[in-house]
C-alpha cells in the first residue's frame, strides 16, 4: 500500500465530498418541501416534490457506491460501481436542472449543489486512477 493511500474510507477526499452532496441536498430538499408540498389550484400535486426526493435518494448512495468499489478485488466489478456512482451523479445532475424549473424560492441553491457535483465528478476522475 503506497504512502498515499487512505487506511481508512472517511479520509478519501471523494468519499468526504459524497457525505457533503448527501448533507447539501438534505437541505436543499428540505428547503424546498415547504414550498413543493401545497397542492396545485386543480388539486394535484407538484411533480417536482418527487425529484427532490430523488436527489436526496441518489445522494445517499454515492458514499456506499464509493466503498464498495474502493474494497472490491474484482476489477469487473469494480467497474460496475464506478459506472453506477457515473449514473447517480449524472441523475443527481439532470435532477437539479429540473427542480430549478419548479416554483420555488429554494432553486436559487441548486447552482451550489451542481458546483459540488463538478468537484465530486474532478474527484472521481483522479479517484479512477488510483483504483
Amino acid at each position: 500500500m503506497s504512502t498515499n493511500t487512505p487506511l481508512n474510507l472517511s479520509e478519501l477526499p471523494i468519499y468526504i465530498k459524497a457525505q457533503e452532496i448527501f448533507a447539501l441536498s438534505q437541505n436543499i430538499s428540505f428547503y424546498l418541501n415547504d414550498d413543493l408540498c401545497a397542492l396545485n389550484p386543480d388539486g394535484t400535486e407538484d411533480n417536482n416534490i418527487y425529484f427532490s426526493g430523488d436527489i436526496v435518494q441518489q445522494s445517499n448512495s454515492l458514499a456506499p457506491e464509493i466503498a464498495n468499489a474502493q474494497l472490491e478485488r474484482c476489477s469487473l466489478k469494480k467497474r460496475k460501481h464506478i459506472a453506477s456512482l457515473k449514473r447517480l451523479t449524472n441523475r443527481i445532475y439532470k435532477n437539479s436542472y429540473r427542480l430549478e424549473r419548479s416554483n420555488s424560492n429554494g432553486k436559487d441553491f441548486l447552482p451550489i449543489l451542481r458546483s459540488e457535483l463538478k468537484k465530486f465528478k474532478k474527484l472521481q476522475r483522479n479517484w479512477m486512477m488510483t483504483l
